[in-house]
């Protein structure tokens, strides 16, 4: 067994600042150790997580982390995180921060110089889990386009049909990641000193919020090499279906034929792989069973229809969340694994006219690439959330 490599769990600038100060100061502040505590293993973990020179995983790194924090403060930690507290006090942090009036309060109070002794200790805090946001939200950038190349293969009507929510937000995923991460860089790092911290050039680029087609166009060579891997896992044999279809593309004079059949066949192997038919049927009763449509009797046989098969592999076999009010509707379900479900089907009704294509006309590959796309996008979303992992055919 690796030795854990040891981590210091007291990072946070400002943790150790309000440590300093006379408990009567603090009092008077309102902030207690509870608070501190908090705080310091925030930043600390945030620290960990982006320590330069430290090739592991990020959930590596968190676990070595936390593995040497002592009992007590943990349950600190989760007590705020399940109380809710924690919430709470970084919402409290924000409005102290943007408060005028109880800035004020906190100069009076300190004096000029551990005032300004405060606010650097803040923002070199700031930095360091701004920076862990920063890659966090340019991190769900291949699921935006993932999402917007599955979710596309939809019309609006269909989208609008599926959900309560605002169908713009839905359609336009790699905008709003775009958007929210320029916003996030104008608005928080350029008052943070990012120089004290690991951020790279990368980090602090500046995305374009016009630019978003050319994320979609960087990001789907990434979303195609991952849902390979991902499906390799769940089943190496049907990797081939997906480079199947891209060569019969490329260099097959029956291409568009030969495509069509092996996404179909890679479609269906993994719904029914990864959760039998009778296994769909049972789930969808226990969790769908108001839902219309996702029966059929087959020579007096009830089986489930791909829509049933495609909600039970996108769920990975769990139960569905209860109702939500969405707009004063209720919204049965999770939105993301209903869509990804429909994509999954729509993906193959789409296939399966184009079985038959053979005119070979560029508009016929250039529909059979988006399909592709949108297929490759709706499992790699959809392996994640069923979390699916099918033992491999033997060889």
């Amino acid at each position: 067994m690796n030795e854990i490599a040891s981590v210091d769990v007291h990072q946070s600038k400002i943790a150790a600042f309000l440590r300093s100060l006379d408990p009567a100061v603090l009092s008077a502040l309102q902030i207690g150790e509870a608070e501190i505590i908090a705080i310091d293993l925030i930043v600390s973990g945030c620290s960990t997580m982006t320590e330069i020179g430290d090739s592991r995983h990020w959930s590596e790194r968190l676990e070595s982390f936390f593995s040497q924090i002592p009992e007590e403060k943990l349950e600190t930690l989760a007590r705020y995180v399940v109380e809710g507290n924690l919430e709470e006090l970084l919402a409290e942090i924000h409005r102290r921060a943007t408060s005028g009036m109880y800035s004020m309060f906190v100069l009076r109070l300190l004096g000029a110089a551990r005032y300004r002794a405060m606010l650097t200790a803040a923002k070199q805090d700031g930095a360091v889990v701004s920076l862990v946001l920063r890659r966090l939200i340019r991190s769900v950038m291949p699921f935006a386009v993932a999402w917007g190349d599955a979710v596309g293969l939809m019309s609006k009507a269909q989208v609008k049909a599926a959900t309560q929510l605002d169908t713009r937000i839905l359609l336009n995923a790699v905008q709003l990641v775009v958007d929210v991460d320029a916003f996030f860089g104008e608005k928080v790092l350029t008052g943070l000193p990012m120089q004290e911290t690991s951020a790279t050039t990368d980090d602090l680029e500046i995305w374009d919020p016009r630019a978003a087609p050319q994320f979609t166009q960087t990001f789907r060579a990434l979303i195609s090499d991952a849902t390979v891997k991902r499906v390799e896992r769940a089943n190496s044999g049907l990797v081939k279906k997906i480079r199947g279809a891209r060569h019969a593309l490329q260099y097959s004079e029956d291409g568009i034929s030969q495509a069509a059949n092996s996404l179909i066949e890679l479609i269906d192997r993994i719904l029914r792989e990864a959760f039998p038919q009778e296994t769909s049927l049972a789930w969808v009763h226990a969790n769908f069973d108001d839902f219309d449509g996702l029966t059929h009797i087959e020579k007096g046989v009830e089986k489930p229809t791909k829509l049933a098969e495609a909600l039970c592999f996108v769920y990975g076999g769990g139960p569905r969340p209860e109702p939500i009010a969405v707009n004063g509707v209720e919204q049965a379900g999770s939105v993301v694994h209903e869509m990804i479900a429909r994509v999954i089907v729509t993906a193959r009704n789409h296939l399966q006219k184009m079985k038959h294509a053979d005119a070979g006309t560029q508009e016929e590959r250039e529909q059979l690439l988006r399909i592709l796309a949108a297929v490759e996008g709706a499992l790699m979303i959809g392996l994640v959330l069923g979390g699916v992992k099918a033992d491999p055919e033997p060889a």
